[in-house]
């Protein structure tokens, strides 16, 4: 087996955009908080966690079309238990993302109805989303609002929001936009390492074939093989007795991946694999499951 990678990860704009969080939490009535479903655990920043406790709140699945369905649904229960609503969403296709707004009102259900008995009836509800870079807060809010004027800028790329923008979006809800943070230090390495494999860490920091190897590896520790096998035209058994870096060289043979002198031209295997991966090519894959 390949040996976890240390990834460290250091955000010039971290420092300012936790300042910025904390400055607008006074403002906001609740906090929606967008996770990747694929990784519900790695992709919750524990400073965010420290900033906004004390608010209410709702978790969003995001990706949720690329996760194992089994394991979301288990995920959903699981916050449930802690008393914690979350929702499965995709938001590039949009689905589930029309249940934001009553899940929102029924998180400030108590909260409304005091506004109510004090006259402020249709009070906007102002609801403050966060997560880490690139797990689908500017397409969230893209999709809520629908044609509406000033939606929020989407790239498939870490770090595209750089400033705290605020949204309408229709039935008395309003939403600030916040950058994505991620935390200075990575405490266990295998946090850095999931994030790398779903696209937050930039790739251009990262031995990408090392990746690509560990991928393999977590899919084959998962039970994922056969979907492995699957995409690529392997037989799972095959695969079974390798190792990340074994699997990496039979894909890219299977794949025609050669350089001078019959060699398997590994990083553009690297890069076909990561990129399958993140697209939910290979699968619906969580990396990330409740009881492990």
């Amino acid at each position: 087996m390949s040996e976890v990678q240390s990834i460290q990860w250091f955000p010039g704009h971290m420092t300012r955009t936790r300042r910025q969080i904390e400055k607008c939490l006074p403002k906001v009535d609740m906090v929606a908080e967008i996770i990747d479903a694929r990784v519900p655990v790695s992709s919750r920043n524990p400073v965010l966690q420290q900033l906004i406790r004390g608010k209410p709140r709702m978790i969003l699945m995001n990706k949720c079309d690329m996760a194992d369905p089994a394991e979301t649904a288990k995920w959903v229960c699981h916050y449930k238990e802690k008393g914690i609503t979350a929702l499965e969403v995709d938001c590039k296709t949009g689905r589930g993302v029309n249940r934001f707004a009553p899940a929102v009102r029924e998180v400030l259900r108590d909260r409304i109805a005091v506004w109510e008995s004090k006259g402020m009836v249709g009070r906007p509800i102002r609801v403050m989303v966060v997560g880490i870079p690139n797990v689908g807060k500017s397409s969230l809010i893209n999709k809520l609002c629908k044609g509406i004027k000033g939606k929020a800028e989407v790239q498939d790329r870490p770090g595209v929001t750089r400033e705290n923008r605020w949204f309408t979006i229709g039935n008395g809800l309003e939403l600030l936009d916040t950058p994505g943070v991620l935390w200075p230090k990575f405490e266990d390495k295998r946090v850095g390492e999931r994030l790398a494999f779903t696209g937050a860490v930039k790739d251009d920091i990262l031995d990408r074939e090392h990746l690509a190897a560990r991928l393999l590896e977590c899919l084959q520790n998962k039970g994922y093989l056969g979907k492995v096998g699957e995409r690529y035209k392997l037989e799972e058994a095959e695969l079974q007795e390798l190792d990340g870096f074994g699997m990496l060289e039979k894909i890219g043979k299977k794949r025609g991946f050669l350089v001078r002198g019959g060699e398997v031209d590994l990083d553009r295997t690297a890069i076909t694999v990561l990129d399958e991966f993140r697209g939910g090519k290979i699968g619906r894959i969580s990396i990330e499951q409740v009881h492990e």
